[in-house]
């Protein structure tokens, strides 16, 4: 990132370390664990007129019971390329149609399906925690071409320094904890 500033080093980290935690976190949350949730299929893309679109974009979906999700297009339309960018997403799930809304049984998920979601979850984690790692070093690599520089002085350059590790420790332990808690969830089903 060659646009770091000096006084503005540490919030720029945090901000990068933020964005890798949140981007895993939504991954998290299309990740099945057994109960029907919109965050299951919201972003599945949809082949919507020859343009790639988010089921959220073009349909509206609910989860009227723990083990059901209903999607009702608003373009009845596009039912068909639903259905078909739902059997083609990784979730197992076969969509029932009747003509105006799909429906989605969320079977029970089998312990060999369990252990590949957990898998999945801290392979993600793996992810997200290099990329808080990356930031950290981006970010001290521009601190240390400050000091170089002489725009920061050797004492400002620990002292930033510590600032990034105690960030990049604190979004570390986040990533881990989220990681444990969405094992949990998948395991205790």
């Amino acid at each position: 990132m060659s646009d770091w500033t000096v006084d503005k080093l540490s919030k720029q980290a945090e901000k990068l370390m933020q964005d890798a935690f949140e981007a895993m976190e939504s991954e998290f949350a299309g990740i099945r664990t057994g109960k029907a949730a919109p965050a299951l299929v919201e972003n599945i893309m949809v082949d919507y007129y020859g343009t790639s679109t988010r089921l959220r974009d073009i349909a509206g979906i609910t989860a009227p019971e723990p083990r059901m999700l209903v999607i009702q297009p608003w373009d009845q339309s596009a039912i068909k390329s639903i259905e078909k960018a739902v059997i083609a997403s990784q979730l197992g799930i076969s969509p029932v149609s009747d003509g105006r809304v799909i429906r989605l049984p969320i079977p029970e998920l089998s312990e060999e399906r369990r252990e590949e979601l957990a898998k999945m979850v801290r392979s993600r984690g793996e992810e997200a925690r290099v990329e808080i790692r990356n930031a950290r070093r981006n970010a001290n690599e521009a601190a240390k071409g400050f000091e170089k520089k002489s725009e920061m002085t050797e004492d400002d350059l620990r002292v930033t320094q510590k600032e990034i590790q105690e960030l990049t420790d604190t979004y570390v332990g986040e990533v881990d904890e989220a990681v444990k808690q969405k094992e949990k969830e998948l395991m205790a089903l």
